[in-house]
């Protein structure tokens, strides 16, 4: 929300206690009851609004986030069709070797991670020796 939006939020919340204490003396409340009265309402609906905002922050239902998900599912599912166009695209041979370029790196990587935390290398026997996940 920018600040033009809090001002006009602010402002349309003063003018709906006006507007409220007005009412609530024109239904025969006088004085500091309808006041009170016009002040009851406003601070239940800020404590409503509040409480669905909180609520859309837990569940992770705010705007920003929504956008944030589906822009990248879409980035995700775009760059895995043209990885998958490129790949179709290479000979058979090419894929092979592509294919075990990714399983050396991947192997590397692993043996990486073991020399970089030997207690984690001991609880996961794979890590260790990589060749037994093959």
């Amino acid at each position: 929300m920018t600040r033009a939006g809090v001002l006009k939020l602010g402002l349309g919340l003063l003018l709906a206690g006006g507007v409220g204490y007005w009412v609530f003396e024109a239904l025969g409340l006088t004085g500091f009851s309808a006041g009170i009265a016009a002040e009851a309402l406003l601070v239940a609906v800020v404590v409503i609004w509040t409480s669905s905002y909180l609520f859309r922050v837990v569940t992770g239902r705010m705007t920003y986030m929504q956008q944030r998900r589906r822009y990248r599912s879409e980035y995700d599912e775009a760059t895995a069709q043209q990885l998958q166009k490129r790949f179709d695209a290479m000979t058979p041979e090419q894929q092979q070797m592509m294919m075990q370029q990714q399983q050396m790196m991947m192997l590397q990587q692993q043996q990486m991670m073991a020399a970089a935390n030997p207690m984690m290398a001991a609880a996961n026997p794979m890590m260790a020796n990589p060749m037994l996940a093959m």
